[in-house]
């Protein structure tokens, strides 16, 4: 009897895409090790468990400070991103038109500053994977491979 090989596994990202006036908000990543210095959507890693709108309201939540409704949010674009070689995300890339509370950098240890940008012109400092399921969005791509 052979060996079983473990089936292949991807990281699952969610992104919440926060639209207001024709404006999407990025934050200024800062300390983490990866990408400081360049401007990212709210974002992180799905959890066990987790459904991906309760994921990305998560997140929007620890990253910015607002409370969403996750049945508010509009899945907008899923990105296949492969960060190196060895190393695959799948980003689900939610959009949210409403929520509460003012956003604001909640995790001031991990985030600089917040950008209210025009998504249609990013700003060069936005990191090409977010940016990719921005594009997406803003086309009706639905699926975008990104990195392959």
């Amino acid at each position: 009897m052979g060996v079983m090989q473990e089936r292949y596994r991807s990281i699952v990202d969610v992104h919440v895409i926060l639209y207001q006036d024709g404006q999407i908000l990025l934050l200024e990543r800062r300390a983490t090790g990866y990408a400081d210095g360049k401007l990212h959507l709210p974002s992180g890693h799905l959890e066990e468990g987790e459904p991906l709108h309760a994921g990305a309201a998560r997140e929007a939540r620890e990253e910015v400070g607002v409370a969403l409704d996750p049945g508010h949010l509009t899945l907008a674009a899923v990105v296949h991103h492969r960060q190196r070689e060895d190393l695959a995300r799948v980003g689900m890339f939610f959009v949210a038109t409403r929520w509460s509370g003012q956003p604001h950098v909640a995790e001031p240890h991990k985030a600089g500053k917040l950008v209210w940008a025009d998504p249609s012109l990013l700003p060069s400092n936005t990191i090409d994977y977010p940016a990719a399921g921005i594009r997406a969005w803003l086309n009706n791509a639905g699926y975008v491979p990104h990195g392959w």
